[in-house]
């Protein structure tokens, strides 16, 4: 079993996707875990949920790279979460912003703070994981949070963070994911050096394209493969254990409960 932790399917090509899913199958993916941006990527991400009920396991969230909702958004959100708890896998994407903050003005991160929590509170209300966007220096702000809530089930996807704050992420028994990057670039390799395999998860953030030999592709669940390679190498560990463990993993964290049931 090999499984996308981290994709944006809702931003493929509708009239594709299809014939995509059927390639990433044949090529030996089992699934993904499809996280939204807005109201609008949570009933998209839901509807491709039905399609295919045997390879998208959807989560609703609201991507903190963007404006706030709106008060009848953020409540929509909410209710929408509470009824289809026991058709989604997780709470995401939510966290905290760090790329867009100059192009939004430079808000203040205190409103950012309490819609992270609310949304980490409703997931932990319904027995969910959350799938967390915070790097560099908000990856301390959202750890916070996190502890504070006492949330024992999240994943820090694409984790950009210091050593101290990754061994106290570690510490509390949340998971980490890499990016196909991990084939190129020396900061996710050392991630995955310091990261126990029994906390990694491999994911591609796509649509999000990728350099190095994954240069000019468009991104693709297949990239995972490239991706098990090297954690496996990095790891001492052979492909099949590797396969093993982060399958492992994501069931874990993702796959073994639906609102709080096991499938």
């Amino acid at each position: 079993m090999v499984i996308d932790a981290h994709i944006h399917l809702d931003q493929y090509p509708t009239e594709q996707i299809a014939d995509q899913i059927k390639r990433w199958k044949e090529g030996g993916i089992n699934g993904v875990v499809a996280v939204s941006t807005d109201l609008h990527s949570c009933y998209h991400t839901l509807s491709l949920a039905e399609r295919f009920p045997d390879f998208v396991y959807p989560c609703l969230g609201w991507h903190p790279e963007q404006r706030l909702p709106t008060d009848k958004e953020l409540n929509e959100l909410i209710q929408l979460i509470r009824t289809e708890k026991h058709r989604i896998n997780g709470v995401g994407e939510i966290g905290l912003p760090h790329y867009s903050l100059k192009q939004l003005g430079n808000p203040p991160l205190e409103p950012y703070i309490e819609l992270f929590t609310i949304l980490t509170c409703e997931a932990k209300a319904q027995e969910l994981p959350v799938a967390v966007h915070a790097v560099h220096n908000k990856a301390p702000l959202a750890l916070a949070v996190l502890k504070e809530e006492k949330m024992t089930k999240a994943h820090f996807h694409w984790l950009k963070a210091e050593a101290e704050v990754l061994k106290e992420i570690i510490h509390e028994g949340y998971f980490i994911s890499v990016t196909p990057e991990v084939c190129y670039r020396e900061r996710d390799k050392r991630l995955v050096q310091s990261t126990p395999m029994g906390q990694l998860l491999l994911e591609t953030d796509g649509p999000w394209p990728f350099s190095g030999p994954f240069s000019g592709k468009s991104t693709t669940p297949l990239f995972l493969f490239d991706s098990l390679e090297k954690v496996a190498a990095i790891k001492g560990k052979s492909i099949v254990e590797a396969k093993f463990q982060l399958r492992q993993n994501i069931e874990k964290l993702y796959l073994s409960y639906r609102g709080g049931s096991i499938n």
